[in-house]
């Protein structure tokens, strides 16, 4: 064994990946989808539909530019420009889970002044489902 620098990095390379053995991380552990719901259940996080997967990198490409909050102001109670990073966040801490008729029709217009194409009312949609009740 090389002594020095080099031999005290091979030692402790040695001494991590027996590490790494013992403490079972290169075991795998197949969980089921079941029991992932119930795990989050209790903070009320829930799985996107397969909609709202497909749909996530176009709801994603929001850049805060503010046009948005500039074309329709607030919304039922928050800022348009909120709701395209809203699934990110804790969903109990969001405004506004309900939206009115009159909420959709000014996302609707916010949404037309996005440069980046964001879906708005799509964002919506998936927040207030995302919501705990």
């Amino acid at each position: 064994m090389p002594r020095g620098r080099a031999g005290a990095t091979v030692r402790l390379g040695i001494a991590y990946i027996g590490h790494l053995i013992r403490h079972g991380v290169f075991r795998t552990h197949l969980v089921e989808a079941g029991t992932v719901a119930e795990l989050y259940a209790p903070d009320h996080l829930t799985a996107l539909t397969a909609n709202e997967r497909e749909r996530l990198p176009q709801l994603s490409r929001c850049v805060n530019c503010g046009l948005c909050a500039l074309a329709a102001g607030r919304v039922a109670g928050f800022r348009p420009g909120d709701l395209p990073i809203g699934y990110l966040r804790d969903y109990s801490l969001l405004p506004g889970t309900v939206l009115p008729a009159s909420a959709r029709e000014a996302l609707a217009a916010a949404a037309a002044t996005c440069p980046t194409g964001v879906d708005l009312p799509g964002v919506a949609t998936m927040v207030v489902r995302l919501s705990p009740p």
